[in-house]
C-alpha cells in the first residue's frame, strides 16, 4: 500500500485559515499571505517551518536596510509572521 499523500494545509492555506478563524478583514488577510510568501522567498530554498526566531529577524532587518520600509511596515510583518495558528 502507497504511502497517504500529506493531507497538512499548506502553509499559505494555514495563514489564511487563522486569519479567518481570527474574523480579521479581507486586505489583512491578503496583507498576511503576501507576507508569508515573502518570508519563504527570502529564505528560499528553507522551508518556512524549519524557520526560527533569528531568520524572522534577518528578513525584518532586510526589510528596514534594504527595502527602507517604515516602522509600521515592518510591525505588519513580524505581526503576520508571528500569528499562532
Amino acid at each position: 500500500m502507497p504511502d497517504a499523500p500529506d493531507q497538512s494545509p499548506k502553509l499559505l492555506d494555514q495563514v489564511r485559515q487563522t486569519c479567518r478563524r481570527r474574523q480579521y478583514g479581507y486586505h489583512t488577510e491578503k496583507a498576511y499571505v503576501r507576507w508569508a510568501e515573502r518570508f519563504a522567498c527570502f529564505h528560499a530554498p528553507t522551508h518556512p517551518h524549519c524557520l526560527n526566531e533569528d531568520d524572522i529577524r534577518a528578513f525584518l532587518g532586510h526589510l528596514a536596510s534594504e527595502r527602507n520600509v517604515a516602522a509600521s511596515t515592518q510591525n505588519q510583518a513580524l505581526n503576520a509572521l508571528t500569528e499562532r495558528t
